[in-house]
């Protein structure tokens, strides 16, 4: 019995470690991003930074936007004499550019500070609820979808596209919350202000000396 123990607690061990490894590799990598050239002035650029941040917002809303309209028809509440097809084909390419265009934006808003976005709880939740939403849009695209033509001009779609729809909008109205709580996340917590809750720690990926 006790080599079982022994056995479990060094196989907890070593997951343990293989975690820590992974999280301070991750974060180097964000320190050596954030002293590069590029990051550094971005970060303090007057007007770049801003603009990057206005075209990812006004992206996000495009983004958002269009594929809400989507959602809404897709749940019968909205334009129900208009073919669900029809409504795709003219909004879906607006929703994809505004899509390509907010990860960009995104992504430099990233490169512009990676180890407070990489810290940031807010910022590792709205990463989570994105791939939650291109899972949803995934499922969606793969089951109810393809059966599309059987109900495509029904003012009301069947309950699996209603409940795809549903989720999206729910998704897509918590990754706004998110962004927007982004910032905030200083005036309550700080890796760098320790000691702080051990699962505060562990959200947003903490370094401290008890890990």
């Amino acid at each position: 019995m006790s080599c079982e123990l022994e056995s479990a607690h060094n196989s907890q061990h070593t997951v343990h470690n293989s975690e820590l490894r992974t999280s301070m590799s991750l974060l180097r990598l964000c320190e050596w991003l954030a002293a590069t050239p590029g990051s550094i002035a971005l970060h303090e650029s007057r007007y770049l930074y801003l603009v990057v941040l206005s075209v990812h917002v006004l992206t996000l809303c495009l983004f958002v936007g269009t594929a809400a309209i989507v959602d809404l028809r897709l749940m019968g509440l909205t334009m129900q004499g208009v073919r669900v097809s029809e409504v795709m084909e003219r909004l879906l390419p607006w929703t994809a550019a505004g899509f390509l265009l907010m990860i960009v934006s995104g992504g430099l808003l990233f490169y512009a500070a990676p180890l407070l976005r990489y810290q940031n709880i807010f910022f590792r939740a709205k990463m989570a609820v994105l791939v939650l939403a291109a899972v949803n849009v995934w499922v969606f695209h793969s089951t109810v979808d393809r059966r599309r033509t059987e109900w495509d001009s029904d003012p009301i779609p069947p309950r699996g596209a209603r409940l795809g729809a549903g989720v999206a909008l729910v998704l897509w109205a918590v990754l706004i919350v998110l962004g927007r709580m982004i910032p905030y996340q200083v005036y309550w917590f700080d890796c760098n202000k320790q000691p702080q809750p051990a699962i505060l720690n562990l959200l947003a990926g903490c370094i401290t000396g008890s890990r």
